[in-house]
């Protein structure tokens, strides 16, 4: 780092604290007027930039992140010990801007996508298993083994694999419950994605998640490349495993004989998803993939923000950026929702960060929900979506998920994201398939350290010698890469099997 850098980064002139560029011992000169650290602080952790008086809220992106619960001195570590969490409160402004302006139709980039006509552009061209209840599972990831792991998609160079989507629930539920419709809504969606050129859904026959249903209310028809059986129907497992491989050997040549064409990036739903959070999350890589969902969309792309629970704070920011009124108040009500479901169930919503977000610097979630925003970018909200419901909006909108990572990309993916941008600073690996996950490290330590799983690296931003504009642009030329085939580290590793984890809402009985 240059000695004209500073130690430690400021974020707004309003701050009550900076950010430590790397660990600062105890004595050091630590920033401007004469700032000394008087414990160390460590890299990625806050620092008193003066006084601040027990009581008074914090400062820290020019927004509250917490009241002072003891007087702290400056150049004091700033955390646990001395800052408290506060509920959120703004007084909320409620949209209606202007929608996003696109680049004229002759600058707009294009990627190499596979064409679904109707059922949108796929960045993959996988074959689909996906298992109605848990105890199809092992049957459903055999067939997928057989095809993966013993030459079965030899002579098929254009199908990128077998994927065996299985999940723990799919019985004792209730079908008139939330819990039911989310269920079902996330599988029809893996059912539809176009990152799958064809797809097997494979039962049990006596579970309470049916396939038929299913098939019925989303509008599924079976065919060439969406088939069902049941094991009991079948005649057990051993039938049903060839069943089920006679069926995707038949669906092999059809998949494979699609090729890839030129596509608009309006093909493109990307995923935006942090995970392994850390102090520089919104000072690096957050906001250089705010950068990059900006110039998706303004290519006639779409972002899709998720995890509510780490909006939690930070919410008036995306309030004001709705389309219309509507659209606001939908994200608020889907934030009232979440205090009421973590209240009934015993929790808080600052029960997140957690341990490892902590260890790297957050310390409540209004900090960590400020920085998180930051991944999308400053384009307008265009519209607000339940879990796992289809996006259909252009732009920069919305998913209602939890903040377990997952569970979250989960309920991206089964609403169109065929890419996913995750950045992380503690080292996040999941691979998230049928979509493709590029990983984003916030800081250069991580990145070295786990390079082997890294696509790109922010890491520079802290340091000062790379810019959010330049690493942003980076991420959006990946993006366009990776569209159009280019393998991600978690892809080259075969990683991404274990990913598909729909949201339990209520009572399994």
């Amino acid at each position: 780092m240059s000695a004209a850098v500073s130690p430690i980064i400021i974020l707004n002139p309003a701050d009550d604290v900076g950010v430590a560029r790397k660990a600062i011992a105890a004595g050091a000169p630590a920033g401007p007027d004469g700032l000394v650290a008087k414990v160390q602080i460590g890299r990625g952790h806050k620092i008193a930039l003066h006084a601040i008086p027990k009581g008074k809220e914090v400062l820290k992106f020019g927004q509250v992140i917490g009241i002072a619960s003891e007087p702290i001195e400056a150049g004091a570590h700033v955390h646990l010990h001395n800052l408290e969490m506060i509920d959120s409160h703004h007084a909320y402004e409620f949209g209606g801007v202007p929608g996003p302006v696109l680049l004229p139709a002759e600058e707009r980039r294009t990627f190499m996508g596979f064409n679904r006509g109707t059922g949108g552009v796929g960045t993959r061209n996988y074959i689909g298993i996906i298992s109605s209840v848990n105890c199809s599972a092992t049957v459903s990831r055999y067939v997928a083994e057989h095809f993966n792991r013993h030459h079965g998609l030899d002579g098929f160079a254009n199908v990128d694999g077998v994927v065996a989507l299985t999940h723990g629930g799919g019985c004792a539920i209730n079908t008139k419950s939330e819990g039911y419709e989310i269920l079902t809504r996330t599988i029809q969606g893996y059912a539809r994605h176009p990152n799958f050129g064809g797809i097997l859904m494979i039962g049990l026959g006596c579970e309470t998640n049916q396939i038929a249903p299913i098939l019925e209310h989303y509008k599924l028809a079976e065919g060439a490349l969406l088939r069902t059986m049941t094991i009991q129907h079948t005649g057990g497992t051993r039938k049903t495993i060839e069943a089920a491989c006679e069926a995707i050997n038949e669906m092999l040549p059809i998949v494979n004989g699609v090729s890839r064409t030129p596509q608009p990036l309006s093909g493109i739903k990307l995923a935006l998803e942090c995970g392994g959070s850390d102090g520089y999350s919104g000072i690096s890589a957050n906001p250089a993939l705010g950068f990059a969902s900006d110039l998706l969309v303004r290519n006639g792309g779409t972002s899709v923000l998720a995890e509510t629970p780490e909006i939690y704070g930070a919410e008036h920011l995306l309030t004001r950026r709705a389309v219309t009124p509507e659209v606001a108040r939908k994200l608020l009500d889907r934030i009232e929702w979440w205090r009421n479901y973590t209240a009934r169930n015993g929790d808080e919503l600052n029960n997140n960060p957690s341990f490892g977000n902590k260890l790297g610097g957050l310390t409540t979630i209004l900090e960590k929900s400020l920085g998180a925003v930051a991944k999308g970018g400053s384009m307008p909200l265009s519209a607000v979506y339940e879990y796992a419901e289809l996006i259909t909006e252009p732009g920069f909108v919305f998913m209602d998920t939890p903040g377990y990572d997952p569970v979250a990309v989960t309920g991206q993916v089964a609403g169109g994201c065929n890419v996913i941008c995750f950045t992380t600073g503690r080292g996040s690996v999941s691979g998230f398939k049928p979509a493709p996950c590029i990983k984003i490290a916030t800081n250069s330590e991580m990145y070295r350290h786990m390079q082997e799983d890294m696509d790109l690296n922010c890491g520079d931003i802290v340091s000062g010698e790379d810019t959010i504009e330049a690493a942003g642009m980076r991420i959006f030329e990946e993006v366009i890469a990776v569209a159009s085939g280019k393998k991600t580290r978690s892809e080259e590793f075969e990683y991404g099997d274990n990913e598909f984890v729909p949201w339990q809402v209520g009572a399994v009985t």
